[in-house]
């Protein structure tokens, strides 16, 4: 159990004593290796996989407990997963065959992000061999404490290659992103818990004049074609009983925001609307998908007992909501994958799509006084999104046998796709290109670290007898994945595979517009 909380104290702080004071630690102290007292830095990678490990060799009676490399950052640092279940032998299989629903938690994507790695790692002990162990009867967990353990080493927020890990869930150009993929493949998670930390002072004292106040800023999957179930019970279920036990603990929660980091710019955003971030693929692929950030980044480890704190009551309060009634979880989960799978060929999709803008009073510190100060702040919400551009949803599309990449990115999503055995005609729509520009992917703090800048494409739609030779692919729309390809394949937005260069050219690919008359043959 964690031991009471001794008086924290730190060295250094970007504020005063007044402001400090309003973040009190908790009334106990979490143990990790980069928790112990009088430690300055956090858990190594190392001492992470160590601990993973013991917990494994030894979790209580009756809980099966795995660690599973996933993967390996671009430093060759193992990327390791601990799995947790009644099932015997807790593997991903074990898992995905369960009548148990799956919570996934991600720690640290952003390496300058320390709390949710070591949240997670009391998460770990709590669940294998503690308090939280008897959750095990009606979930399984899977916690990835560290998803950027090379930026964790550097304490920077990029990955090794200086690419952004949260903006590359759909490319999956990078092998920490494309780990997490093959994870939630293999688990098919019905909750994800993607846990992060959020900049305190910085730009927010120099547009607001104000300091962070928020212990903790929440939000949910919010992009274009979610399923309204999703969202129902993301809000009902799970926001709803988070805020409530949050708030018990007196911990003071509030929507996900951020701001550009152009001083000039004082719009305020909630979470971006992007099909790129974990958050919003993980809805794509219809999970309750989470965020959750404490106040952090930029601040050291002052304040981190109660920063651990907070991300643990949250999760704790996520996970108790996926087990009070996991059987309806599943149900909701396996009617919204009937659902999307069902409206293949029929009525339109939202191709892109913006928050809504309107104004906010939100509520932030004074920076000397430490006291409540109200800005009112010209607020982008993306609770309510505004269409931009929408398009007949297609059956399915076509590839080109020669369009690789997006074959492999299919596979490590799990997509069902299939190639054609013999020459077939199939009614497809062409795109063509009307306008062309190159542009930097942007977000709403502005633009995203990124390999190169994609291109900025409009697009006719011409109906064309395809005719395909065998070997070439098909990819349908009649699967549970569905809207998650939309994202990708339309060339039109700076997120999708020809935007980014994976489909090299628009003669790769088409919108097939009426199921195919083909015989089809197993993919190698």
């Amino acid at each position: 159990m964690p031991d009471p909380a001794p008086r924290e104290t730190a060295t250094w702080m970007p504020y005063g004593d007044a402001v400090a004071a309003r973040f009190p630690p908790p009334p106990l102290r979490y143990l990790t290796p980069g928790l112990e007292p009088g430690r300055a830095s956090f858990t190594t990678d190392d001492e992470l996989r160590d601990l993973l490990g013991r917990l494994a060799a030894q979790p209580a009676p009756g809980v099966s407990a795995r660690v599973v490399e996933v993967g390996r950052s671009q430093r060759g640092v193992p990327l390791v997963a601990l799995l947790l279940a009644r099932e015997p032998g807790a593997t991903p299989e074990a898992l995905a065959r369960s009548a148990r629903p799956t919570v996934l938690l991600v720690g640290q994507q952003h390496g300058d992000e320390p709390a949710p790695g070591e949240a997670l790692l009391v998460l770990a002990q709590e669940l294998a061999r503690g308090r939280l162990s008897p959750l095990l009867e009606r979930i399984n967990v899977a916690l990835m404490p560290r998803a950027n353990p090379d930026g964790a080493l550097a304490g920077r927020r990029v990955l090794f290659n200086a690419l952004d890990v949260n903006r590359d869930h759909l490319l999956l150009r990078t092998p920490e992103a494309q780990a997490l993929a093959a994870l939630a493949r293999d688990l098919r998670p019905a909750l994800v818990i993607d846990a992060h930390e959020y900049t305190v002072v910085g730009r927010y004292l120099d547009k607001f004049d104000a300091v962070q106040r928020f212990d903790v800023l929440l939000q949910y999957a919010t992009t274009a074609n979610l399923p309204p179930a999703l969202t129902e019970a993301s809000e009902r279920r799970f926001h709803q009983p988070l805020r409530e036990a949050l708030a018990r603990e007196g911990l003071a929660a509030e929507w996900y925001y951020t701001t550009s980091t152009h001083v000039a710019d004082k719009r305020v955003s909630m979470g971006g609307v992007q099909p790129d971030t974990g958050r919003n693929v993980s809805g794509l692929k219809n999970a309750v998908s989470f965020l959750v950030e404490t106040r952090g980044v930029g601040i050291g480890r002052l304040h981190l007992m109660r920063r651990v704190h907070t991300h643990v009551v949250a999760a704790e309060s996520l996970l108790r909501s996926a087990a009070r009634e996991p059987d309806t979880l599943l149900a909701m989960r396996r009617q919204v994958e009937a659902d999307v799978a069902a409206q293949a060929c029929r009525g339109e999709f939202v191709v892109e799509a913006a928050a809504t803008p309107t104004r906010y009073a939100l509520t932030m510190l004074d920076p000397e006084t430490g006291a409540d100060k109200v800005v009112d702040v010209d607020w982008n919400s993306s609770l309510q999104l505004r269409p931009l551009k929408t398009r007949a949803r297609p059956c399915g599309y076509w590839l080109a046998a020669d369009a690789t990449a997006v074959v492999e990115r299919l596979r490590w999503l799990g997509a069902d796709v299939r190639r054609f055995a013999a020459p077939a005609t199939v009614q497809a729509e062409r795109w063509r290109e009307t306008e062309r520009a190159e542009s930097a992917r942007a977000d709403v703090r502005g633009t995203i670290a990124d390999a190169a800048p994609a291109l900025r494409v409009q697009v006719a739609l011409e109906p064309q007898a395809l005719q395909v030779p065998a070997g070439s692919w098909y990819v349908p729309l009649d699967q549970p994945l569905a809207n998650l390809l939309l994202a990708a394949f339309e060339p039109d937005t700076q997120n999708g595979w020809y935007a980014n260069r994976l489909l090299g050219s628009l003669q790769q690919a088409a919108r097939v517009m009426a199921p195919p008359a083909a015989r089809f043959e197993p993919a190698p």
